[in-house]
């Protein structure tokens, strides 16, 4: 295995794609890091692939033969002699099994132990262990929910309804089912259990409180394997379409700074507890000032840069430095969040129906100016590929307030080109305007109802 000491690596492969494996490219040449870069034949002209060291072609363009392939990427490794590899987010950021045959084969996994992923992929066990480290909890089932059906009921009027099922293998909004009813109680827990099973081959459920009206905040943390852990602060990630994210913000608006710091505290004291090490996000629901913890994300995230404004903090270069051995030198003291980020996911797809639009991209203008920051491996004629996720790029706004910050992200957007597919700019540009948008602390349902609301004509 790759010695680990004060120096960094001298060869990253990097096992993603699109804008994040451009991003992590990025970090390491400023740290004089060679990399490697794993592609589809699909991504054969991508930028990043252009602009690696080194690049591997690991399979034809459906994921399950090339992102996805674990023992493609770990030859690609062997035959460029990589001695880290970074899995950005999505595909196999959150495998365990990935993670134990990068170290197996004696390679540095750029992320934390396979043995915390396991902990907190399963939303049991990661509930568990957070109530354990003193992090507020939904109110809910103790562990998974039991066979014996009289006993779920009495767990759910326990609860109180509305309660929510949800699938302790599932993610990205997948596995879930509000019941607001005890006589729907009991098919809903079957139903989910079946899908639970045929998605994430874990049928295993539990029940939590279901929360009318919450907002999504999430704080970002650093953690070394020498046990110091330091967080980042909040993000807002409220504004969502079938819980996924489309808008992001730091600092979270009108959230009392002190419950930040208490919450911030939990998180970094966690993180300790159960020896995490590296980048990692603890997801909430707020509601009624009070946060309940739902999830921990144990990887980089793609709203990180809105982190990075506020924080001055590169976290993917921290990332590495971690994995790399090195101690943490950032101490909580010295953390200070200055001005405000809002970050704009453009996707490819048409911004009313959300249909997919992959195709060619005849014109392309990103914009500039004071304060902002786009994220995007696409140039003109680049063609879209439709094997994967929508996401094309990011744009971002920095202002010292927030009305400065959304005025920014106005002036961006209108001045950003994209010709030749449909992106959802126009629902961006839409939601700069929006009322409850600028007063700020929308809840999580707020786009989904306001979508709704929309004439069919769009």
């Amino acid at each position: 295995m790759a010695a680990k000491s004060d120096k960094l690596f001298d060869k990253v492969l990097i096992a993603n794609r699109g804008e994040i494996a451009l991003r992590i490219q990025r970090a390491c040449r400023e740290m004089g890091i060679k990399t490697v870069v794993v592609h589809s034949e699909a991504d054969r002209d991508a930028k990043y692939v252009a602009l690696a060291d080194e690049s591997v072609c690991i399979g034809p363009p459906s994921s399950a033969l090339s992102y996805l392939n674990i023992p493609a990427i770990i030859a690609a490794a062997e035959v460029t002699d990589a001695q880290a590899i970074h899995p950005g987010y999505g595909f196999l950021s959150e495998n365990a099994d990935f993670a134990e045959k990068v170290e197996r084969s004696g390679f540095v996994f750029i992320g934390p132990k396979p043995e915390t992923i396991r902990l907190m992929g399963d939303k049991v066990s990661a509930k568990i262990a957070m109530a354990k480290a003193g992090v507020p909890c939904v109110a809910g089932s103790e562990g998974a929910l039991p066979d014996d059906s009289k006993e779920i009921v009495k767990i759910a009027r326990a609860i109180g309804y509305p309660v929510i099922i949800k699938a302790a293998g599932g993610g990205g909004g997948r596995g879930m089912r509000v019941v607001h009813t005890e006589a729907a109680l009991l098919p809903a827990v079957m139903l989910t259990r079946t899908e639970a099973q045929s998605a994430f081959s874990n049928p295993t459920v539990y029940l939590e409180k279901f929360l009318a009206n919450p907002r999504h905040i999430e704080i970002q943390v650093l953690a070394d394997e020498h046990k110091n852990a330091v967080y980042l602060f909040e993000r807002d990630c409220s504004m969502q379409r079938r819980h996924q994210k489309i808008i992001e913000e730091a600092p979270a608006p009108s959230i009392n700074a002190r419950a930040i710091t208490r919450i911030g505290e939990r998180a970094a004291e966690a993180c300790r507890k159960i020896a995490y090490r590296g980048a990692g996000t603890f997801e909430f629901l707020f509601q009624d000032e009070e946060f309940h913890f739902i999830e921990m994300n144990t990887r980089i995230q793609v709203e990180h840069p809105v982190t990075e404004l506020v924080t001055g903090i590169d976290i993917v270069q921290e990332q590495i430095r971690i994995a790399a051995g090195q101690k943490l030198r950032l101490r909580q003291r010295d953390i200070v969040k200055r001005g405000h980020a809002i970050e704009c996911r453009i996707n490819a797809e048409d911004p009313w129906t959300f249909v997919p639009s992959p195709g060619r991209i005849t014109s392309w203008h990103v914009p500039g100016g004071p304060g902002i920051r786009v994220d995007s491996h696409v140039y003109q004629n680049y063609l879209v590929p439709p094997n994967y996720d929508s996401l094309i790029g990011k744009v971002m706004a920095y202002g010292d307030t927030r009305e400065q910050a959304i005025a920014r992200m106005r002036v961006a957007l209108s001045e950003m080109v994209v010709a030749g597919i449909k992106t959802n700019i126009p629902l961006h540009q839409e939601l700069m305007l929006d009322d409850k948008f600028i007063a700020g602390g929308t809840s999580i349902h707020y786009l989904e109802e306001r979508l709704a609301k929309r004439l069919p004509s769009g």
